[in-house]
């Protein structure tokens, strides 16, 4: 039903665009086709090796060779070397059968 006739008091307005769930100021992911990793390296074969490194973990970048320059790649091995989540194995209840195999609960026997 519509509030237009049976509320009394002000209604409330409507979200604005910005603030109804699009994130509009969202960054671009480094590494894609729309932002691809800046690198520089020295030599051409250092070059074709981090270019397979960027081809196997299917990534895009722009590789330039400069040899005065010294090697940036820390883009890179930031992406590549992202700390992993870590996860735990819930502890048993107290009333579940202990997990040493004795047949006992796990509040008489590990758990004490």
């Amino acid at each position: 039903m519509s509030d237009k006739f049976f509320f009394k008091g002000r209604r409330t307005p409507k979200p604005a665009y910005g603030e109804s769930g699009y994130n509009t100021k969202r960054a671009t992911k480094p590494g894609t086709e729309l932002s691809p990793l800046l690198l520089s390296v020295q030599t051409e074969a250092r070059k074709a090796e981090v270019a397979t490194l960027v081809a196997e973990h299917k990534l895009f970048a722009d590789i330039t060779v400069d040899a005065d320059k010294a090697e940036n790649i820390i883009e890179l091995t930031g992406l590549l070397n992202k700390p992993k989540s870590v996860s735990f194995e819930a502890k048993p209840n107290r009333n579940d059968v202990c997990t040493c195999g004795s047949g006992k609960k796990y509040k008489k026997c590990c758990g004490a």
